[in-house]
């Protein structure tokens, strides 16, 4: 048996990788850490009467601070767990967690969770999917974005009010003098997800995690929010995880994209490479069932076949032969073995057995024409 690649990340600042080889019988020594945020091999699993539910699964990505990483994929790919892992909210739970999570040079997964907390807030923080269901409804919108203020600064209730009051107005809350003692059911939609970037940004974190920030917001306001979190990102220089189903979302506001698929990275590049020259048969898929506003399409919208795999019975080598119309190019390996993510040129990385020539031709002759 040869020898196996483990891809670490790298010092470049476009959140490429180098590969390190670890020969059979011998792992060699993981580099130090060099970016802001550097996630190595982390897993996820959970527990159940089922068997046991491999949400994420060997997973890797660095970001540095002032760029924004989009990470996409379909509902169960294993987004917003990888999110919660880096947090730390899985800590005290039955979730099995293992790998690394590298902040600021400070290590997360093997942290205590008092240590965690100390950071969750001051150095990281979360716009969650929902709004009105993260917010609490008993307790007034800027009592909440003092009280996150106050925990970690030590201030009086009067300067975290007026803490409150500087931030609504800092996302565009008008009058905020006067809503930051509004409820959240008085907010629209827009505003209580700008009430939520409030709150995550009022302790000036390094490191904002955005799921699905622009869910059921209409364009318009989905306009406004992307451009604030661009605005804020340009002050405060924080590094940006952006999680979302949305590919115009990403291709607007990332420098580098992640596709997940259950629960490990098929592809990694900058989005120039992923949307102009995507390697990976499912990142063909999704991009081929994006609908284009600014030219006539001559082909109907192409879906990906069949469903996301049960994470408790992934199949067998790559978990997206099932659905992948090239499998049997592969020779059999689709089916029986685990694809590595390789290099395909300039730090663009993808998990596929095809051959670097076949992507290639695929892509020209059959993807292109009707993305």
């Amino acid at each position: 048996m040869g020898p196996t690649i483990d891809l670490h990340p790298s010092t470049s600042s476009t959140g490429s990788f180098v590969s390190t080889t670890v020969l059979e019988g011998g792992a060699a020594p993981r580099p130090a850490p060099t970016a802001f945020l550097e996630v190595r091999d982390l897993s996820v699993h959970f527990p159940t009467d089922d068997g046991l539910v491999r949400a994420v699964d060997g997973l890797s990505f660095q970001l540095e601070k002032g760029k924004t990483l989009g990470i996409v994929g379909e509902s169960g790919s294993g987004k917003s767990v990888t999110s919660l892992a880096i947090l730390g909210l899985h800590k005290g739970t039955r979730a099995q967690l293992g790998g690394e999570v590298w902040l600021g040079g400070g290590e997360l997964i093997a942290a205590s969770k008092e240590e965690v907390r100390r950071l969750r807030g001051q150095e990281m923080a979360m716009i969650f999917q929902d709004p009105l269901s993260a917010l609490h409804p008993y307790f007034t919108v800027g009592s909440q974005i003092a009280e996150a203020y106050r925990i970690h600064n030590k201030v009086s209730r009067k300067a975290g009010r007026a803490r409150a009051v500087e931030m609504l107005d800092r996302v565009g809350i008008p009058t905020p003098d006067k809503r930051v003692d509004d409820y959240p059911h008085q907010f629209s939609g827009g505003m209580r997800q700008r009430a939520m970037i409030a709150m995550s940004l009022s302790c000036n974190p390094e490191l904002l995690i955005a799921d699905e920030p622009t869910t059921a917001l209409d364009v318009t306001v989905q306009a406004q929010i992307l451009d604030l979190m661009r605005d804020l990102q340009k002050e405060f220089g924080s590094a940006i995880i952006m999680i979302t189903h949305d590919l115009g979302v990403v291709a607007e506001f990332a420098d580098d994209i992640l596709v997940m698929y259950a629960g490990k990275g098929i592809e990694y590049g900058t989005v120039g490479d992923v949307f102009y020259r995507p390697e990976h048969p499912y990142t063909w898929g999704l991009l081929s069932s994006v609908t284009r506003l600014d030219r006539l399409r001559q082909e109907r919208l192409k879906p990906i076949a069949g469903a996301p795999p049960s994470l408790i019975n992934v199949p067998s080598g790559c978990a997206f032969h099932p659905r992948c119309p090239y499998e049997p190019l592969t020779g059999g390996r689709g089916s029986s073995e685990v694809p590595l993510l390789a290099d395909a040129g300039n730090g663009h990385l993808v998990r596929c057995h095809l051959a670097p020539e076949q992507r290639q031709q695929i892509f020209l002759e059959q993807v292109k024409p009707i993305l």
